[in-house]
């Protein structure tokens, strides 16, 4: 079985930090990415982008209405992700679109990824 583990934190925290303090964290944090991995427990690791880089899809009208923003009610609860490979945010858009035919009422966040790999720096 495998888990995805979200990483909640006050945004305007962590986007105040100074690249050296954000730089600090990420090298305790690539300790324990080491230590996982060695134990064949690691998979992707994510850090999504702030919420002022998202886009939600919401399809509780007709045509669904695309957002500027993390645009979710505070009644929904993040119950999971899609890691997926788009070429541009409207292809992003169109993947969402097509999960939202499958998946009736809520709300599809899409935000841009920057994926951080053991030993390399942020891509």
């Amino acid at each position: 079985m495998q888990y995805a583990i979200l990483c909640y934190h006050a945004e305007d925290v962590v986007c105040a930090w100074s690249k050296e303090q954000d730089d600090a964290v990420m090298s305790k944090l690539m300790v324990v990415h080491e230590r996982i991995a060695k134990a064949g427990k690691l998979g992707p690791v994510a850090r999504l982008m702030p919420t002022t880089a998202a886009t939600t899809l919401r399809k509780d009208q007709d045509p669904p209405l695309v957002l500027d923003g993390p645009f979710a009610e505070t009644k929904e609860q993040l119950l999971g992700f899609y890691i997926v490979d788009g070429e541009s945010l409207d292809d992003a858009l169109n993947i969402a679109r097509d999960l939202a035919t499958a998946n009736p009422g809520g709300a599809y966040e899409i935000r841009p990824i920057m994926f951080y790999e053991t030993g390399s720096a942020a891509k």
